[in-house]
């Protein structure tokens, strides 16, 4: 198969095989592509081809196509392949991706998935499956090298080549005691420039930077970072040496906290794709909007509150909705800023105080220069200084009071162990724009006099 064939091209080209019955031509194709792509192409087939492709595929080969597929997908593969074959799928796939598989489902639904494993998996699924959702426990891997800090490098060599099919990772050995304790952990660099008859508990690092089975996965996705490696073993009480979390269960991660994150940002609270119906899409969006339409309730009741100061002063409507808007994005953007500094790291309150003066100063720049711009063109629009003047300064204050609410809502929040996305776009926009409107008809009606 040529490389520079385009997808499309790949697609037409599996489906010939698959209509001539060309199962040489078929698998010569599959070894040319990444289990991503096998799962696209799979996802690309008409309905009628998708039983022959997965047929012709070799066990090992599907498993790992299977784990790029989402839970639906999966669930209607595994239906596709019958008991025996997909046994031997369940056995082969990685116990943190089945693991992931089996959430949510019914509890007779995973008791079936599990009897038709091999008991030795089946155990080791079903003990994962009792630490909490979201944390170390949950996502960690067996699929690791350790070795006994007894062994020489030529030892650990040896069991190196034995497992190495098995292991996700071959960068880091980690090395155990007699009772399974985690003592230290070896590199493969450093293996390679030992001496074969060194000893391992000679060249090992003993101080291991690890987690707790029960340790939040945006922890350890935080811990990885920070560190830079490519896994970390995970332990239970007495350091005892249990699994491993690897860097592509930390993208996984980093990926499903950024939707959290979008998602409440955007006041939805609960996840929403293209697949998820109108009434459960409604449901989920309805008690955060029922909630702000309550606070819009108050911003217009302010501007009823200023009706005679809008009868004399017709053109402050014009400016009313950009001033409101402009306030409300500040403090969005600022939610931002605050919310990935939260997700990266916490602040200490010298950062949170850098912070937050940060801010200010951003919102002075900002207010300083859109409240000159608008000063200026309400001046020549209108031809009344004095309208030029409250615009500008009612911008000015605004974008201030935004930018500095947008950073100190979510921090407030954080204090008191809220998670500071919940203060979401929607809610500060709203909140800012009754803000903008009390300075906004405030000011104008301290200058009524000369307005008129």
């Amino acid at each position: 198969m040529s490389l520079k064939m385009t997808e499309n091209e790949i697609t037409l080209a599996i489906i010939q095989t698959l209509k001539d019955r060309n199962k040489l031509q078929f698998l010569s194709i599959m070894d040319e592509l990444q289990p991503y792509d096998i799962a696209q192409q799979y996802l690309n087939l008409p309905n009628k081809h998708k039983n022959k492709f997965i047929m012709y595929m070799p066990t090992e080969q599907l498993t790992y196509m299977i784990q790029e597929l989402d839970k639906e997908e999966q669930l209607l593969v595994l239906e596709k392949l019958g008991i025996e074959r997909s046994t031997q799928v369940l056995d082969l796939m990685d116990n943190d991706d089945l693991v992931s598989l089996l959430e949510g489902l019914e509890p007779e639904k995973v008791e079936e998935i599990l009897s038709e494993m091999k008991e030795e998996e089946s155990t080791i699924v079903q003990n994962m499956m009792k630490y909490s959702p979201e944390t170390a426990g949950r996502i960690m891997t067996n699929l690791y090298v350790w070795i006994p800090q007894t062994y020489t490098v030529r030892e650990a060599v040896d069991k190196l080549k034995h497992f190495a099919e098995l292991a996700e990772y071959l960068n880091y050995l980690y090395v155990i005691d007699e009772n399974k304790e985690l003592v230290g952990v070896v590199s493969y660099k450093d293996l390679l420039l030992a001496d074969m008859y060194e000893k391992i508990e000679d060249i090992m690092f003993s101080r291991v930077v690890t987690v707790d089975v029960h340790t939040d996965q945006e922890e350890v996705a935080k811990i990885i970072n920070r560190y830079n490696f490519i896994s970390i073993p995970v332990v239970e009480e007495n350091n005892k040496l249990v699994g491993a979390v690897t860097v592509d269960d930390v993208v996984d991660i980093i990926y499903q906290e950024a939707n959290e994150d979008i998602e409440k940002l955007s006041a939805s609270g609960k996840a929403i794709d293209f697949n998820t119906k109108a009434l459960v899409a409604a449901y989920r969006r309805l008690p955060w909007l029922i909630l702000l339409l309550f606070i819009g309730i108050v911003s217009g009741s302010i501007i009823a509150g200023f009706e005679e100061t809008l009868d004399k002063v017709v053109a402050l409507a014009f400016f009313m909705p950009m001033i409101a808007g402009m306030t409300g994005n500040t403090g969005t953007q600022s939610l931002a800023v605050v919310v990935r500094g939260l997700t990266k790291d916490d602040l200490d309150f010298k950062e949170v105080v850098k912070l937050v003066m940060r801010e200010l100063w951003v919102g002075i720049i900002i207010g300083v220069t859109c409240g000159v711009l608008i000063a200026v063109i309400a001046l020549f629009w209108q031809g009344n200084a004095t309208l030029g003047f409250v615009v500008g300064v009612s911008l000015l204050v605004t974008l201030i009071i935004g930018t500095l609410s947008g950073t100190i809502i979510p921090l407030i929040l954080y204090k008191f162990n809220v998670d500071p996305a919940v203060a979401s776009g929607p809610l500060i926009t709203t909140i800012n724009d009754i803000i903008s409107l009390f300075v906004y008809f405030g000011i104008a009606t301290m200058f009524l006099s000369k307005l008129t």
